[in-house]
C-alpha cells in the first residue's frame, strides 16, 4: 500500500474541512501565541473538532442497550390477504426493504453478548405505506401482563442504586413477588436462555396484534419468525468464556457472517385467532406472559427474512435506528394486549428524548417512496423543509394535506367497568408446567434447575424460600430440585460476602 503523506496532500485526496465545509489548513496544531503560549480563543477548527467530540455520544438505550444490526428484504411466500390489507402482503413475490436489532436486554452497551438474558429482535419494514416497527424478543412471552410495573421490573434488574452493582436481592424479590414471572423466569434459564449468537435463535411479535382486510374483517394474530440456520444456544461454560475472551461475540457473528455472503434468514409464520375464539379462549389471550398453544392455533407461512447487507456506520444506522410499535401502516392495528398498549406511548417517548423530537428524518427511520406529509414543525434537529406559504394547521382552506377515510382504525366494541383491575390471580402456573414437563427433556430440566439454583443462591433466604414455593406451585418436582441444590450451595458456605449485608433495604415484618 502506497504511503500517505502527513503534511502533503495529492490530488487524489480530499481536502480536509471543518464541519461547516471550510478547507483546514493545519489539522495537527492548535493556534498559540508563540510556540510555547497559550492557546488562541478564534481557533475555530479546533473549537469545531472538540466541540463536536464531547457531544459524539447520546444517552444509552435504558433497555437493549447493546446490539447488533443489519439490512435486507421481507419476501412474501404465502397468500395472507384474507387476513390482511397491508400492502407489505398484497402479493406473493413482493420485497420490502427491512432493518433489524439485535440486543441484549438488561445490560449496558459495553456489556457481554453471551449473558444470560433475553434477546431483542425489532424489524423495520419500510413499506408502501409508511414504517411498520414490529418490536419483539426472542421468546413469545415476557416476565409481566402490565406496562404499570415496567419501570419497576426494570430497576429491579439493573443495578443496585447504592453500591452500583448488579443485586441478586432485587432480581429475584420482584420475580418472587409475581408469580406471573414464572413462565419467562423458566425459558430464560433453559438451555434457550444463552442463544449462540444472533443468528441461530428464532424471533417473535409476542404481543397479540390485530389484522384487518380489505372488507374490514378484523382478526387476532401473533407473528413469529423461526431462523432457517436452526436453534443453537451456547453452554454455561462456552457462555463464560466468551463473556472474557469476545464480550463482541454475536455483532462478531452476524458481521462476519453477512460480509461472507452467508445470509441469514428466518421465516416468517402468523397465529390467527377470531374474535369470537377470543372470546371463548379459556386464557387471556391479550396476556403476554402467555403462549397460544399451536394444536389450537397453527402456524400459518407468510414469507421470508433475509438479511443481506451489514452497517455502512454503526452510530448512524444501528445507534440511532429507532424502532417504535405504534408505527403500523393500514391492515395492522393493536390489540387489547396491555403491554402493547403501554409501548404505544413509551417507545416513541423514549425516542424524542433520546435522539430528539424529529428522530423520524433520520436517514435509517425515514419511510421510502413515501411523501411524508403532516403539520409538525420544526423543533431540534429538523431536516425536512416545511415550505412556509403552507398552512401549519388542520383543518383548512388550501391545497394541504387531508385524511383519508379508507385508512381509517378498524371500529371494536369496548366494555366494561373502569378501574384498575388486579390480574395478579390469573393463572400463573399451568402453561409453565407443561413447559416443565412436556416441553423440555429430562436432561434439560436438571440444567435448568441447576442455572436457577446457582442465581437464586445468591439472594438472601427469606427470598430463596418464597421462589422455591412458586417453583413448587408449578410442579412439585420443579420446586424440590431447586430446593435440593439450594440447601447444597447454602450448606457450602462460601468466600464471597453476600451483597446484601451492605445495603439498607430491610424485610417487610
Amino acid at each position: 500500500m502506497e504511503e500517505v503523506s502527513t503534511t502533503h496532500r495529492n490530488e487524489t485526496q480530499p481536502i480536509l474541512t471543518t464541519g461547516a465545509g471550510i478547507p483546514a489548513g493545519d489539522k495537527l496544531n492548535v493556534l498559540t501565541a508563540g510556540p510555547r503560549g497559550p492557546m488562541l480563543m478564534q481557533d475555530v477548527v479546533f473549537v469545531d473538532e472538540m466541540a463536536h467530540f464531547d457531544r459524539e455520544r447520546i444517552p444509552e438505550r435504558v433497555v437493549h442497550a447493546k446490539g447488533a444490526g443489519a439490512f435486507g428484504y421481507f419476501e412474501v411466500t404465502h397468500d395472507i390477504t384474507k387476513y390482511c390489507r397491508a400492502k407489505v402482503f398484497e402479493r406473493v413475490g413482493k420485497r420490502t426493504d427491512v432493518a433489524v436489532r439485535f440486543s441484549t436486554v438488561a445490560g449496558e452497551a459495553g456489556s457481554a453478548d453471551s449473558v444470560r438474558d433475553p434477546r431483542g429482535f425489532a424489524l423495520k419494514f419500510y413499506t408502501d405505506d409508511g414504517i411498520w416497527d414490529l418490536v419483539g424478543n426472542n421468546t413469545p412471552i415476557f416476565f409481566i401482563r402490565d406496562p404499570m410495573m415496567f419501570p419497576s421490573f426494570i430497576h429491579s434488574q439493573k443495578r443496585n442504586p447504592q453500591t452500583h452493582l448488579k443485586d441478586p436481592d432485587t432480581v429475584w424479590d420482584f420475580w418472587s413477588l409475581r408469580p406471573e414471572t414464572l413462565h419467562q423466569v423458566t425459558f430464560l434459564f433453559s438451555d434457550r436462555g444463552i442463544p449462540d449468537g444472533h443468528r441461530h435463535m428464532n424471533g417473535y411479535g409476542s404481543h397479540t396484534f390485530k389484522l384487518v382486510n380489505a372488507e374490514g374483517k378484523a382478526v387476532y394474530c401473533k407473528f413469529h419468525y423461526k431462523t432457517d440456520q436452526g436453534i443453537k444456544n451456547l453452554s454455561v461454560e462456552e457462555a463464560d468464556r466468551l463473556v472474557v475472551s469476545d464480550p463482541d461475540y454475536g455483532i462478531r457473528d452476524l458481521f462476519q457472517s453477512i460480509a461472507k455472503k452467508n445470509f441469514p434468514s428466518w421465516t416468517m409464520y402468523l397465529q390467527v385467532m377470531t374474535f369470537e375464539e377470543a372470546e371463548k379462549c379459556p386464557f387471556n389471550p391479550f396476556d403476554l406472559t402467555k403462549v397460544w398453544p399451536h394444536r389450537d392455533y397453527p402456524l400459518i407461512p407468510v414469507g421470508k427474512l433475509v438479511l443481506n447487507r451489514n452497517p455502512e456506520n454503526y452510530f448512524a444506522e444501528v445507534e440511532q435506528i429507532a424502532f417504535d410499535p405504534s408505527n403500523m401502516p393500514p391492515g395492522i392495528e393493536a390489540s387489547p394486549d396491555k403491554m402493547l398498549q403501554g409501548r404505544l406511548f413509551s417507545y416513541p417517548d423514549t425516542h424524542r428524548y433520546r435522539l430528539g423530537p424529529n428522530y423520524l428524518h433520520l436517514p435509517v427511520n425515514c419511510p421510502r417512496g413515501v411523501q411524508v406529509a403532516h403539520y409538525q414543525r420544526d423543533g431540534p434537529m429538523c431536516m425536512f423543509n416545511n415550505p412556509s406559504h403552507m398552512p401549519n394547521y388542520y383543518p383548512n382552506s388550501f391545497s394541504s394535506p387531508r385524511d383519508d377515510p379508507k385508512c381509517k382504525d378498524s371500529t371494536f366494541v369496548a366494555a366494561g367497568d373502569v378501574g384498575r383491575h388486579d390480574c395478579s390471580e390469573e393463572d400463573n402456573v399451568s402453561q409453565v408446567r407443561m413447559f416443565y414437563t412436556q416441553t423440555l427433556t429430562e436432561g434439560e430440566r436438571k440444567r435448568l434447575c441447576e442455572n436457577l439454583a446457582r442465581h437464586l443462591s445468591e439472594a438472601q433466604i427469606f427470598i430463596q424460600e418464597r421462589a422455591v414455593k412458586n417453583f413448587t406451585d408449578v410442579h412439585p418436582d420443579y420446586g424440590a430440585r431447586i430446593k435440593s441444590l439450594l440447601d447444597k450451595y447454602n450448606g457450602d458456605g462460601g468466600e464471597k460476602e453476600p451483597l446484601h449485608n451492605y445495603i439498607r433495604y430491610t424485610e417487610c415484618p
